[in-house]
């Protein structure tokens, strides 16, 4: 329960930390609240709305109600997906006031002692540095390798964790080894006439856990002609800090970012996964009361392009893309979407390839419940959410599910190990799936140039 001082501490917060002329930009319409999922998934309670929420935002910056665990609840079950935002017609940028109200509730909030250290080791200690994210998912490789993985799984150990993580424990993709992790290429030619040069963000957890999805992404750009540099001094985008109430190491992580790229000289700076790339683009907000550092990261900001909308403007889904016979679905990126605008892009490429036949899913931008470590934290919603997700991608009938963020994948593929489907579905990153389908075209060639040329000779 909160005390006086702590309730103070917060409601002053709330004045100082606030952008009072966004929260009055909502006009109460409701033309939000069938774009969010909490509002939907808690039957229609508007305190788990947008507006409900913006409502206790302005309620405390007024002095019209105290800062409750009831209010705190609010905010910490919603997702952060900005469905919001692209269906209000007065454009008030939700995740802006979330991501303000967190960092007044969590910069004040008085924390239990686990609560500090976790807190503490995860956004001090471990994301800002790639050496520790390297060392960790080092650890990660050695049990799946090592073969204690089996024995956890044989002997019952990971009966002691919840039923959700325990099915993450099953789909987290094989790891590299720390080796690998350490030996990232810094600059790649590309393997065709050169269209652009480009750098490339490789992320903390894209960069070791799913490393060999960074390697597509590179591979692909190089395909489609551009010469990549990937700056060794970049690190974690920050997004993961700037939703949890960590706004001043979300600046410093941004500061280092933006350093690390600006004597780069490219026309575009790349990323491959949802989440991180719409916290890059918000660089230019996160930073525009710094004098120093607002026209830096402007520019930084205005570089970042999604590796789908790079590779559709150079023409890419006009090469010979080829896969077997399936049907394909899409599950959108909140944050690609509403965050990074990027919609048409990755359907574009997808229903491109040869041998895919695309289906739409019917809410196919609604969150999925990944949304960073809310599912995890926020388990019991998380789940509802993807139960709904799961049942519209079924009708689909399709093989594959293909996304475009790290933790829509595990997401959904977690909702297919719960479903029963690891046999007769799979959930693929957009870049993997497309570098298998260029494989695929290039490989059909040589074989139609094959037998062309043996008609030929006869």
């Amino acid at each position: 329960m909160m005390d006086a001082k702590e309730k103070e501490r917060i409601q002053n917060n709330f004045k100082e930390k606030m952008d009072y002329e966004e929260i009055l930009n909502c006009t109460r319409c409701g033309f939000c609240l069938p774009s969010c999922p909490t509002y939907i998934e808690t039957d229609k309670d508007e305190v788990h709305s947008p507006r409900g929420r913006i409502a206790l935002m302005k309620g405390l910056v007024d002095g019209d109600i105290e800062p409750s665990e009831e209010v705190k609840r609010s905010i910490d079950l919603c997702l952060g997906c900005r469905a919001c935002e692209t269906a209000c017609p007065s454009g008030v940028n939700f995740g802006h006031l979330l991501e303000q109200a967190r960092d007044a509730i969590y910069q004040t909030n008085e924390k239990s002692l686990p609560e500090k250290v976790v807190r503490n080791v995860a956004f001090h200690h471990l994301f800002p540095h790639q050496n520790r994210m390297i060392g960790l998912t080092g650890l990660l490789g050695m049990y799946q390798r090592s073969g204690l993985q089996r024995v956890a799984r044989s002997i019952g150990v990971m009966n002691l964790f919840p039923e959700t993580m325990r099915t993450m424990e099953k789909v987290l993709p094989e790891v590299p080894k720390k080796k690998e992790m350490k030996q990232r290429p810094r600059h790649y030619a590309p393997l065709k006439k050169q269209t652009k040069k480009v750098a490339f963000f490789s992320g903390c957890l894209m960069d070791t856990v799913f490393k060999t999805t960074n390697d597509a992404t590179t591979k692909l750009l190089q395909y489609a002609g551009c010469e990549i540099v990937v700056p060794e001094l970049q690190g974690c985008c920050g997004a993961l800090h700037g939703h949890s109430g960590e706004r001043e190491q979300a600046k410093e992580m941004a500061k280092r970012n933006i350093a690390a790229f600006e004597d780069a000289g490219v026309d575009y700076i790349i990323t491959n996964a949802g989440g991180c790339g719409a916290f890059l683009v918000d660089y230019g907000y996160l930073l525009k009361d710094d004098p120093v550092w607002q026209e830096r990261a402007a520019a930084f900001a205005a570089k970042i392009k999604d590796v789908t909308s790079i590779l559709v403007a150079l023409d890419f889904h006009n090469m010979p893309l080829q896969l077997d016979e399936q049907i394909v679905t899409y599950q959108d990126s909140c944050h690609l979407k509403n965050g990074q605008k990027t919609f048409m892009e990755p359907r574009q490429l997808l229903e491109s390839i040869e041998g895919v036949t695309y289906v739409e899913m019917h809410d196919a931008s609604r969150c999925c419940g990944s949304a960073g470590i809310y599912n995890i934290v926020e388990s019991e919603m998380a789940m509802q959410i993807l139960d709904h997700k799961m049942e519209q991608a079924k009708k689909t009938n399709a093989k594959t599910i293909v996304t475009a963020n790290p933790g829509c994948l595990l997401q959904m593929k977690l909702g297919i190990e719960r479903e029963g489907l690891a046999d007769e579905m799979e959930a693929v990153h957009i870049v993997d799936l497309l570098l298998r389908a260029y494989e695929g075209g290039r490989e059909k060639m040589r074989f139609e140039e094959m037998d062309s040329g043996g008609h030929a000779g006869a």
